[in-house]
C-alpha cells in the first residue's frame, strides 16, 4: 500500500476548485472537492490505475480522471505525489509540460 501526499500546489488548486464551485452552488463545492478527495484515496491500492501522461527520473506522472476533473499524480516506489487537480478543459500541456 503506496503512501498519498498531496503537494502543496495540488492543495492550493484543490481549494480554488471549492471556491470556484461555491461561487455558483455552495452546497455542491464540499461534495465536488470531497469527492476528488476520495477518488484520489484508490491510488494507494492501485496506484498505475491512471493512464500514463509522461516517465520522469523520479516515476510516471499519470493522470487519474474524476468527473470532470483530471488528477495528476507522481507514482514513486512507495509514495504517491498528487502533483495537482485541475478542470478537464484546461490545457494539460500547459499544466504538466508535454507529453512523454
Amino acid at each position: 500500500m503506496a503512501e498519498i501526499v498531496w503537494t502543496e500546489e495540488a492543495v492550493q488548486w484543490l481549494e480554488e476548485i471549492f471556491e470556484h464551485v461555491a461561487a455558483e452552488n455552495p452546497q455542491a463545492a464540499g461534495s465536488v472537492t470531497s469527492g476528488i478527495f476520495e477518488r484520489a484515496q484508490i491510488l494507494r491500492d492501485f496506484p498505475l490505475i491512471g493512464y500514463l501522461y509522461r516517465k520522469e527520473a523520479e516515476g510516471e506522472i499519470r493522470v487519474l480522471l474524476h468527473g470532470h476533473y483530471r488528477i495528476a499524480y507522481l507514482v514513486r516506489s512507495q509514495r504517491i505525489d498528487i502533483l495537482g487537480v485541475f478542470h478537464g478543459a484546461l490545457d494539460i500541456v500547459r499544466l504538466l509540460g508535454p507529453r512523454g
